[in-house]
């Protein structure tokens, strides 16, 4: 038996599992107040304050750190890599810590330093958001100075590719599948037998405008706005990320309140949900033509893919085009365990480096 811990942090909260073999023992989200994280200058400095609190809770639940196999961290923004599952390394740690700041950069870190004081015990992340596996043709755009670029919920899509191609006795490198992840970002991807061959840069670019996220907007009307004078460059970057979409719309992120109000009547709260599902139907025809029309199933995944206003809205215009199916919420710790579960069973890990 191997046991596992999977550390998924969050900007205020710190998610953790204990995982023997495919077994769930446990599970904990750790909120964090405020107050507790205003203190530390940047993310990285609050490692050793997290990790106490995470060995802290594994003591609680009576679990020995020096019974772990594996310790398995959600993926940071390092550079892109492609799909896989990757032994935690000091030049990793080094990326993360010389490019933007986002809590996901703790996970690597969180592992190797509790990993380090247990023998035999290795430190992995997995499928980060980073993961890079365009086609050539995909990477261009009107600008040479502005590539596109592949950054999405890797870890959930790649998860969820395998549950469904286990579920109809198939490989998920045999596939050809659309993926939508529906959450406080959206990310929409082209699985072309185990590659992403192609996905909207779904941290702070474009596709659909989401919870939270402007999605695609209008270059020129985003110039004016950023030489007004009215707004400094991080509060663009908050109207672009935080407080777009539903937000800017609706005055809240909460899709279920979002329906509540269209469900009572509310006529542009049911418009705005409506134009977000519209806009990840265009995405997902998009891919659909990225995969030349060879699609084995359209797939969405989420916290949003429980909420049956859009999942209709979505199934009424794409099942003409393709067979689609939902995995509403998403399950992030598992496929974390389950990645780290691979190595120890024999497959090789992959190098950073």
């Amino acid at each position: 038996m191997h046991r596992i811990l999977t550390i998924n942090p969050g900007s205020t909260s710190t998610k953790i599992a204990v995982y023997d073999d495919e077994s769930l023992q446990c599970v904990h989200t750790i909120r964090h107040q405020s107050e507790e994280l205003a203190g530390f200058k940047s993310v990285f400095d609050q490692y050793e304050f997290r990790k106490e609190i995470i060995l802290k809770t594994l003591a609680d639940e009576n679990i020995a750190p020096d019974s772990f196999s594996a310790i398995v961290g959600r993926g940071g923004l390092m550079r892109p890599v492609e799909s896989g599952t990757y032994e935690v390394c000091d030049q990793m740690i080094e990326d993360m810590k010389g490019g933007r700041e986002h809590a996901s950069n703790l996970g690597a870190m969180l592992a190797r330093e509790i990993s380090q004081n247990i023998e035999g015990c290795r430190a992995f992340i997995a499928d980060p958001v980073v993961v890079d596996e365009l086609q050539d043709v995909a990477r261009i755009s009107g600008l040479p100075q502005f590539p596109r670029r592949s950054v999405f919920h890797a870890l959930n899509h790649k998860a969820i590719g395998r549950k469904y191609a286990k579920s109809i006795g198939s490989n998920y490198e045999k596939l050809n599948l659309v993926i939508a992840h529906l959450g406080g970002g959206i990310s929409v991807a082209a699985h072309r037998k185990g590659k992403v061959i192609d996905t909207n840069q779904a941290l702070d670019g474009f596709g659909s405008f989401s919870p939270e996220r402007a999605g695609t907007i209008d270059a020129g009307a985003l110039i004016q706005l950023c030489f007004s004078g009215e707004y400094s460059k991080e509060q663009i970057h908050k109207l672009l990320v935080g407080k777009g979409g539903l937000v800017a719309h609706l005055g809240t992120n909460d899709a279920k309140e979002a329906t509540l109000r269209a469900t009572n009547g509310d006529l542009h709260a049911k418009l705005i949900l409506e134009a977000m599902a519209y806009n990840v139907v265009k995405e997902i025809g998009a891919m659909i033509a990225a995969l030349e029309g060879n699609v084995n199933a359209v797939v969405l995944t989420g916290g949003i893919a429980h909420n049956i206003f859009v999942v209709n809205y979505i199934k009424k215009m794409i099942s003409p085009l393709a067979h689609l199916v939902v995995y509403p919420g998403e399950d992030e710790m598992e496929a974390l365990a389950l990645a780290g579960l691979r190595i120890l069973r024999g497959e090789k890990a992959k190098s950073y480096i």
